[in-house]
């Protein structure tokens, strides 16, 4: 498992160091919209053919590009990206969980958020819970969901020791609740805590925030076999 991770990363790095010449990102943002024989690309880039068949020579060794022989003039060619050779640029699933659960120290506010909003991005199960839990939801946070078309559960704020199952993966979204689980915690989001200032632009704020790390998580997370 080990060595396939690392032979992964070393053909990660190898497409990034292909492609960090801007003349290489041209030539493959170029051919992302179709195919193209090198003196067509040339025209196109504007490029001198020896200085194109320099680029294209790297991206070829790099697994990036191919060339087919034309079915009409066969002393033609035409380049074209290799199916899926950029999809390896994203990074692979991180890790993977049984289900996801989202920690705050209230479990009023930023972990019910968190969990709404992984419901809407991933078909991985979700929970929330918190280490100190609150009597009820914040009034802002299920103001700031309804603003946004989020649907969120009305469920009551739990404990962690209530909560927690074997193959969760816990991501705390409260800096107090990850400082005080320590390892227990497996990711951490830093979302400043809108309950202090009350106001809806500071719930707006945190929700965005929150969006935007599920957003970045969910594709690569994948569920426990």
């Amino acid at each position: 498992m080990a060595s396939d991770r690392t032979s992964e990363l070393e053909r990660r790095a190898i497409l990034h160091a292909a492609l960090a010449d801007p003349a290489r990102l041209q030539i493959t943002d170029t051919l992302l919209t179709g195919d193209a024989s090198p003196s067509e690309l040339a025209g196109m880039l504007a490029m001198p053919s020896n200085l194109l068949a320099h680029h294209l020579h790297v991206l070829e060794q790099a697994g990036i590009i191919t060339r087919r022989r034309s079915d009409g003039d066969r002393r033609r060619t035409y380049l074209q990206l290799v199916p899926g050779a950029l999809e390896t640029l994203t990074a692979p699933a991180a890790r993977t969980a049984a289900r996801v659960l989202f920690v705050c120290t209230a479990n009023s506010a930023r972990s019910h958020l968190a969990a709404a909003l992984w419901r809407r991005a991933s078909g991985l199960p979700v929970a929330s819970a918190g280490t100190h839990p609150a009597a009820r939801i914040e009034p802002g946070a299920i103001a700031a969901a309804r603003r946004h078309r989020l649907p969120m559960r009305h469920l009551r704020p739990r404990h962690i020791g209530d909560v927690r199952r074997d193959g969760d993966l816990v991501i705390t979204v409260c800096d107090l609740a990850h400082e005080e689980l320590g390892r227990q915690a497996a990711v951490h989001w830093s979302v400043p805590d809108p309950v202090p200032a009350g106001d809806p632009a500071s719930f707006d704020a945190a929700l965005a925030e929150l969006s935007h790390r599920v957003d970045r998580l969910a594709p690569r997370l994948a569920a426990t076999a």
